[in-house]
């Protein structure tokens, strides 16, 4: 079937049943929301022409969630793989994409990492300090380049927490024991956020225990008259890695430590017309694996990536709208006793611009991004976004793109007795599409999506036969996924308490499943249905509740349903909090061969110093 044909099916079926995609955000907040993942030209939220989903510090508050890993996995159109609790390794695909495909972003800053995108969700940060996050859909690469496959998730931290302390402290199943302080102060000529937390478990399951930690300030300097923003990450991770990469047949106790650390330093100059955000920041990775955990000698691979990067980001306003232009040089490096010492220079130029028309009630927003590689060369990925007001609440958009992505150093050079690389892999590209509706009202937000996406040299772990036992990396024939979302959020009182009631549902289609799942390791897993609702009730002053139901259905016959409660009582300066994880017991797998845990409670209690 073509791509015109397929395209015009998806529109047909999905707009004739009017399903709609929404945020759970009141209107007044939406008017107030700018959306920075944009990098260049920062729009309100109800103006963009992309798919982007906005996760409030109030949503993060009603989510029943933990940590970033959870909390995604909320959000329809975004599988979030897990291989246990506490985020010690989560795999992260928007739409059908693999792992590699999607990038993350912290305060705007790209956090993809060269040996693997294994390693992308080492660099979420703790709850506690973040400010919202932003979730951007589709072909994002003429935005941020090329790791931007599938899509983007920008994590953008708190400004500020007003001279306050607050510490927190949680216990429950499976020997969890998490604390943490997170303090804030604010100076004559400067403010500062400080976090500390430890996160730990001795595991639902035999070697599934860990110990994570992690570390973050944000720093504004020179207040008054320029300010500087500095901040710096530190997240290291230790885990029993129990059937992370090899089936139970083979009796393996595998074992993981992890580091991810980040500094960077950014400051904004502008005027009436003109703004430019210059930034210096160095990202590091550091990875340690053992396959048997009590004997490191028998196996074991180390691997330290380092991302030293310079950008400019900048827009000028005039009569014809706004120009947005950029600048990203990066030096890349690895050094490891498998994947060998390599390094590689990437420079990238940002180039788009955005028209109004119509009295301002149609924008026209072409782009393009052009980077050079030092080892994959020079290569561009143009695209444009189209966006209509209807009414003031009624919005219609579309976009088209080419998107990108180079084979990662695990790609081409990994080797062990059942995996191997592929130095002759071409990088891999598609050609996206995408239409939709976004309709706000203070009671009721929703929206809807369709998309397609012709995919070429995708990369998969291929064998040749099934007597064959090595799995090598292979560009594999072009492969088609088109899918819609929606998404819609009800807001209404009971007894003057705020109440929301929202839904998410996400379908993907692809042919993937047409080659033979015996013959590949990784891509035949694509979580085809997905469907999400979220309560977030209060029927008292201090007590909330909230209740999410999580269903999803897997190319491979996988069908389970999830259900997690949370339930926050806040008495003045304290708040007490319970949450419930898989509270029937559901029995179903994420990623590999790791069953997830059985039904589960945290209970909490922090305390607010102001």
């Amino acid at each position: 079937m073509s791509f015109k044909t397929n395209f015009l099916y998806i529109a047909i079926s999905v707009l004739g049943t009017c399903t709609l995609f929404a945020q759970n955000l009141p209107l007044e907040e939406l008017d107030s929301v700018t959306v920075t993942s944009t990098q260049r030209i920062n729009l309100p939220f109800k103006k963009n022409s992309r798919t982007i989903t906005i996760i409030t510090k109030a949503d993060i508050k009603n989510s029943a969630a933990v940590n970033v890993a959870d909390l995604l996995q909320q959000v329809a159109g975004v599988d979030i793989r897990r291989r246990g609790t506490g985020g010690s390794q989560a795999d992260l695909y928007i739409r059908g994409g693999g792992f590699d495909q999607t990038l993350l972003l912290i305060d705007g800053i790209k956090m993809d990492d060269s040996q693997t995108g294994h390693h992308t969700m080492n660099a979420a940060l703790p709850i506690e300090v973040i400010e919202r996050i932003e979730i951007v859909k589709g072909p994002a690469a003429r935005v941020f380049g090329q790791n931007a496959f599938t899509g983007a998730i920008n994590i953008v931290t708190k400004k500020t927490v007003e001279n306050t302390v607050s510490a927190n402290i949680e216990a429950g199943s499976f020997g969890q024991l998490n604390g943490n302080v997170t303090a804030g102060v604010d100076l004559e000529n400067s403010s500062h956020i400080v976090h500390v937390g430890r996160v730990t478990s001795e595991g639902y399951r035999f070697n599934s225990d860990y110990d994570n930690a992690n570390y973050f300030i944000k720093s504004t300097f020179n207040e008054d008259k320029q300010p500087i923003q500095m901040i710096a990450t530190f997240m290291e991770r230790k885990f029993g890695a129990q059937n992370f990469y090899t089936p139970p047949s083979r009796g393996f106790t595998e074992y993981e430590e992890t580091q991810n650390s980040l500094v960077a330093f950014t400051t904004t100059f502008k005027n009436e017309k003109f703004k430019i955000s210059p930034r210096m920041y160095w990202r590091r990775n550091q990875d340690m694996f053992l396959l048997r955990r009590e004997d490191p000698s028998f196996f074991r691979n180390f691997h330290i990536t380092n991302k030293v990067g310079a950008e400019a980001n900048a827009s000028y306003s005039s009569n014809l709208g706004i120009t947005g232009f950029g600048l990203d040089l990066a030096s890349v490096s690895i050094n490891s006793n498998n994947l060998g010492n390599r390094d590689r220079f990437m420079a990238t130029a940002f180039l788009e611009h955005r028209f109004k028309l119509d009295n301002g009630k149609l924008d026209i927003t072409p782009g393009v991004a052009m980077t050079y590689f030092s080892d994959f060369k020079f290569n561009a990925f143009p695209g444009i976004d189209i966006g209509y007001a209807i009414t003031n609440n009624l919005r219609a958009y579309g976009n088209v793109g080419f998107t990108y992505r180079i084979p990662t150093y695990t790609d081409l050079f990994y080797s062990d007795p059942a995996t191997a690389g592929n130095p002759d892999l071409e990088p891999e590209e598609a050609f996206a599409q995408e239409i939709g509706l976004k309709y706000f009202s203070p009671k009721f937000n929703a929206s809807i999506a369709v998309f397609n996406r012709d995919a070429e040299n995708l990369i998969d772990y291929i064998r040749p036969n099934v007597n064959e036992g090595i799995f090598t990396a292979t560009n594999i024939r072009e492969v088609n996924t088109k899918g819609l979302e929606f998404d819609a959020a009800y807001n209404f009182k009971i007894s003057e308490f705020n109440q929301t009631l929202g839904f998410g549902y996400s379908y993907l289609d692809d042919n993937i499943m047409d080659q033979n799942p015996e013959l590949s390791r990784y891509s035949l897993n694509t979580l085809r249905h997905q469907f999400i609702t979220r309560l977030s009730t209060q029927l008292f002053k201090n007590i909330r509740q909230n209740i999410v139901y999580k269903h999803a259905e897997r190319t491979t016959g996988q069908s389970y349903n999830v259900w997690d409660a949370s339930l926050v009582m806040k008495l003045k300066q304290m708040e007490f909090t319970v949450t419930a994880s898989n509270i029937f017991d559901a029995d179903y797998i994420e990623a590999g061969f790791v069953p997830m845990p059985p039904s589960n409670v945290l209970f909490g209690l922090r305390y607010t110093l102001n």
